[in-house]
Order: structure tokens, then C-alpha cells, then sequence
């Protein structure tokens, strides 16, 4: 029989057995099997605050990087089950923490966690990780992010706050001006459903306008679906969409950040 410490080496190599993604981030057992395999790193950010994250290697470096931002659940293990995926496309891939630590399994306690996020430390925070990617050996000049939800909102503004190569956003608040785009140095690649109520076909066509406005490289991608659409644990999950946007988000990255 095999050994606990076996079955989670196993089943952390989920991704590189050839398990769909989707099956991964839909059971808890082999999400929190790929968690366990990233390392945990600490730094300081630019306020002075201990900030963390999980990281995720690829086998061969030095690699283009990304920055995974999560929902509004907090870093729980599907996220950095994502990254671990990620790590297996051949990315170094940072699964960054912007609720202190905090996981919510509850709309209620998610809400709250959300609400009570600062945006001068959330820009602080995801500031001082794409420094300190840049800076890693193991990377190559080239970095990219994406986020879902409350993370697709804020991996737009890592892209603000420090200059990257590529940003991907699922279904997040992209409510910007031409001016507040002015920092963007890359190209930005948006998932986005003409169901959800929350992220809605006028405030993408206003952001849309102002990357215009701004002269900006903006490509949104519209699908027949619901918010979460991407998320295997959620009933909105839309799996011939979800697989369609993480297929364009792999080939994104190939574009720009090889």
C-alpha cells in the first residue's frame, strides 16, 4: 500500500499525468494535492507590510512568469492548483495573496473579504511581486498575470502599477479611463459573459473605448455564458467555453511571453 506522503506526490503531479485542468480544479482532493506541491514565499512590500505567496516551477528554467491573482474566495488550493498548471505549461507561475491569508467558502464571508481589500496595499502587494519575479534567476525578462473575478480586475492593475508583458482578465472590473490605462505597456486579453450581471457588455465597451482612447492593445473574447464560467466548482461552469478561454489564454502567452 502506498504511503499518504506517495498518494499527494501523485496526485500533485496531477497535471503532468495528463489530467484535464478542469478535473483538477473540481475536486478538493486533487486541488489541495497540487497546492501542496508549490512553495510558500514570503517578502516585504513597498509599505513595509509581510506579504505571501505560492510558487510554482516549471521543469526547465529560466521561464517566462506569471502572476496568478485569485477570486474573491482568497488564495484557497484551486488557485494554486492553477498555477501549478501553469508551472506544467512551462511558466514560473506566483500564486499571489491579496486577503492576508484569509479563505472564505461562503458568498457571505467572500463578500466582506473583498470589501475589506485596500487598494494602495493591493497595488503594494502586487507591485513588490512582479519586482521580485523580474529579480528571480529562475525567470526570463518577460512576465505576465491573470485573474479571475476579483483577481481579473486586479490583474489589470498589476499591469498599472508595474509594466508587464501580458495580461489576461476573466470576468473582472474593468471600469477604466483612457488616462488610468496609461501606464499599460503590454497587450491585455479579456474573457468576458453576455450572462453575467456583475462585469456587463457596457462597462467591457467603455473599457474597450478608453484602450482605444489611450491607443492600448485590447482583445476581449465574449462567451454565450454566466460569471465563474471558468470555474469548475461553481454551477455557472461553462466547460466547452472554460477550455476555449484557457486555450486562448495558453496561446496569449505563447505570442508574448516567449
Amino acid at each position: 500500500m502506498l504511503a499518504r506522503r506517495d498518494v499527494l506526490k501523485t496526485l500533485a503531479a496531477a497535471p503532468a499525468a495528463g489530467l484535464p485542468l478542469a478535473a483538477v480544479l473540481a475536486d478538493p482532493r486533487l486541488a489541495r494535492a497540487a497546492a501542496h506541491a508549490l512553495e510558500t514565499i514570503n517578502i516585504t512590500d513597498g509599505l513595509g507590510k509581510s506579504v505571501s505567496a505560492a510558487l510554482a516551477m516549471p521543469a526547465t528554467t529560466p521561464a517566462p512568469s506569471v502572476i496568478v491573482i485569485h477570486e474573491w474566495w482568497g488564495l484557497n488550493d484551486q488557485m494554486k492548483a492553477y498555477a501549478a498548471e501553469l508551472a506544467h505549461q512551462g511558466y514560473v507561475a506566483l500564486a499571489i495573496d491579496l486577503m492576508d491569508g484569509e479563505v472564505a467558502t461562503t458568498p457571505d464571508k467572500a463578500g466582506a473579504q473583498m470589501q475589506a481589500v485596500k487598494a494602495d496595499e493591493a497595488n503594494a502587494t502586487s507591485g513588490a511581486w512582479v519586482d521580485w519575479l523580474k529579480a528571480h534567476a529562475a525567470t526570463t525578462d518577460k512576465i505576465g498575470t491573470v485573474g479571475f473575478c476579483f483577481g481579473g480586475s486586479w490583474s489589470l492593475n498589476a499591469s498599472l502599477v508595474r509594466p508587464v508583458d501580458a495580461t489576461v482578465v476573466y470576468y473582472g472590473d474593468v471600469k477604466k479611463s483612457a488616462d488610468d490605462l496609461a501606464p499599460l505597456a503590454g497587450p491585455v486579453l479579456g474573457h468576458f459573459a453576455t450572462k453575467d450581471q456583475w462585469i456587463t457588455k457596457p462597462m467591457v465597451d467603455g473599457f474597450l473605448a478608453a484602450a482605444q482612447a489611450a491607443n492600448k492593445d485590447v482583445t476581449a473574447h465574449w462567451y454565450e455564458a454566466d460569471h465563474a464560467f471558468a470555474n469548475p466548482s461553481s454551477n455557472l461552469y461553462d466547460e466547452p467555453d472554460a477550455k476555449s478561454a484557457h486555450d486562448r489564454t495558453l496561446a496569449f502567452y505563447t505570442q508574448y511571453l516567449s
